[in-house]
């Protein structure tokens, strides 16, 4: 009975968090929901390197999403993300901020977030900073 209340409560929490259960595995849905005000605060360690409207040790953000990987004019870009041919949408930032060398071998970018739903929080933020 306990496992059950486990199993079923392990399931409910998937779920709600934009996966679900197909045969026995788990399997991400396209995409979550992104809180805008969490991925502000989250955005926090991006600037470290990064800043919305200035170029620092990473290109400046505003504006990233739906911009051309490796087009802002004034950085000095790896040459292996000036010829990735990526568009910044949500799908592969999600992918790049997961793991930015897996996505473009070579890159300069080092950071990660592990969880999803941080990463789609910042993600949200991003798409606000037009």
């Amino acid at each position: 009975m306990e496992r059950k209340r486990l199993t079923y409560g392990f399931a409910a929490g998937v779920i709600a968090t934009g996966v679900f259960i197909a045969g026995g595995s788990l399997a991400a849905v396209e995409s979550m929901v992104g809180d805008a005000v969490k991925g502000e605060t989250l955005y926090h360690a991006c600037q470290a390197c990064h800043s919305l409207d200035d170029n620092d040790l990473g290109p400046k953000h505003r504006g990233v999403v739906g911009r051309r990987a490796g087009s802002v004019a004034d950085y000095s870009y790896s040459k292996a993300l000036m010829t990735s041919g990526l568009t910044w949408d949500e799908a592969t930032l999600d992918r790049w901020l997961t793991n930015p060398s897996a996505l473009v071998p070579g890159t300069k970018m080092f950071f990660q977030i592990s969880d999803a739903q941080q990463r789609a929080d910042v993600i949200a933020y991003l798409k606000l900073q037009k």
